[in-house]
């Protein structure tokens, strides 16, 4: 399929797929014209890279760790580096909820201290 059809299939805009292909994660064949022609393996990869993104992962840590995801659903083929991914995306889950706790009192403070 052309980048077009890939980007209506998996709602990804052209601009961040031509994104995804200079940043290692797409590698589409090319037909004798040069266009690009994606399978169905690359648009299973587009949906990973979503589903990781919707996780808060940022692409630099989606790139580590693509090649241990194996399906759409969070199930994941072990790979020498997943704990220590996870466990990253983890602590750095919990230091955003840390900082929006403390923004949170903050402003509950101020709204109490205006009433």
């Amino acid at each position: 399929m052309k980048i077009g059809e890939l980007s209506r299939r998996t709602g990804v805009s052209v601009r961040m797929l031509r994104y995804y292909e200079g940043e290692g994660l797409l590698a589409p064949q090319r037909t004798d014209a040069g266009y690009r022609d994606y399978g169905s393996e690359e648009e299973q990869t587009v949906r990973r890279i979503k589903m990781l993104g919707a996780a808060g992962m940022t692409l630099e840590t989606i790139q580590r760790l693509l090649p241990c995801v194996r399906s759409n659903d969070p199930a994941f083929t072990p790979c020498n580096e997943l704990r220590k991914i996870l466990a990253q995306q983890v602590g750095l889950i919990d230091e955003r909820i840390e900082t929006l706790s403390q923004s949170r009192t903050i402003l509950a403070g101020y709204l109490a201290s205006v009433n």
